[in-house]
């Protein structure tokens, strides 16, 4: 079947369940808050009881931020605008401007796979022969930037922490982006004023730091395999289409079932990508239906561990290769 064809065969899955959506929402968020208050507890009994219930919060504010994703393809709720101020309101837990996020994620949805479009709410991948003509500092810049430590764990910072805190990408965009990026601040401003007036800056430090930080860190690690992988997909913007890109750029990430729970099945990201104002709980349904995409561009834990060492796109094998690889080929 065509990339097309598969594009309309999926539109009869797009319907979200009001009450699937609302019990999703509770099963999440409301454990998340459960955690937070069983952590601050037990942070007055001593500060490093409450460590390990944020490392497991994290994952709880990984699914929030898959929830808010789902709004900001409208495929959360019928009523577009309570998706978008649910996905606002989430937007404060995990640090992120709801605007401004659905705005440049639009964009990689529109240009994913595409090498002639590449800058914005992507991850900065060269191709070999760009990687060639750099000058030496380009290319240690380039190295340092995919290194694994690098990229796993001082870009999710920069990016959660720094980066949100200001339209990057729509300067001039209109203040649309600007009163999402304040307004955001401004409310997490809030938040944490409240939780160092009320707990100290132990609670910042030991529940709340680490519960962002780690939940930045795993969805920079996602966002990654699902495009980052040997057998993906890029063409010049002449050869370029949007259908292929969807189903033959974006992997399929088989997790295990606790993982797929946590994820909000985000791994399911070709199918997504064809379609993505199917909800997130009605992306196994589609699996169910059609066997034949489970088989399709998929990775295990496995798998995705070493896509970790994959740098460079090689136009002429149309892989993607590490850097031993590229020298290989040279």
């Amino acid at each position: 079947m065509r990339p097309s064809d598969w594009t309309r065969t999926l539109a009869q899955y797009r319907e979200p369940f009001p009450l699937r959506s609302l019990l999703e929402l509770a099963v999440t968020l409301l454990p998340f808050l459960g955690i937070w208050a069983l952590a601050w507890w037990a942070h007055t009994i001593s500060p490093w009881l409450s460590l390990p219930l944020a490392v497991v919060n994290a994952a709880f504010l990984v699914r929030l931020f898959m929830i808010q994703h789902d709004c900001g393809h409208g495929a959360f709720f019928k009523d577009r605008k309570l998706g978008d101020w649910v996905g606002r309101g989430i937007g404060v837990l995990t640090l992120t401007p709801y605007d401004v996020w659905r705005r440049t994620h639009a964009i990689h949805h529109a240009s994913s796979g595409n090498l002639d479009r590449r800058g914005v709410g992507d991850l900065p991948t060269l191709t070999v022969r760009e990687y060639r003509e750099k000058t030496r500092l380009g290319r240690a810049g380039y190295r340092l930037v995919r290194n694994p430590v690098f990229l796993f764990g001082i870009v999710p910072f920069y990016t959660f922490f720094l980066q949100h805190r200001v339209p990057a990408g729509l300067m001039r965009s209109g203040w649309r982006y600007w009163f999402s990026a304040m307004g955001t601040n401004l409310a997490i401003a809030a938040v944490v004023a409240l939780l160092a007036w009320l707990g100290g800056a132990d609670v910042l430090l030991l529940i709340y730091l680490p519960t962002t930080l780690l939940a930045a860190m795993a969805g920079m690690w996602l966002f990654y395999v699902q495009h980052q992988f040997e057998e993906t997909h890029w063409d010049r913007e002449e050869d370029w289409n949007i259908q292929e890109a969807a189903l033959h750029g974006s992997s399929y990430y088989d997790l295990p079932g606790v993982l797929r729970w946590v994820t909000a099945n985000i791994g399911v990201h070709h199918v997504h990508h064809m379609a993505s104002r199917i909800p997130f709980y009605r992306l196994g349904e589609v699996l169910r239906d059609h066997d034949i995409l489970s088989r399709m561009k998929r990775l295990t834990l496995m798998d995705s561990i070493r896509c970790a060492r994959l740098h460079l796109w090689d136009e002429q094998s149309r892989r993607l290769v590490s850097f031993a690889g590229a020298r290989a080929v040279a």
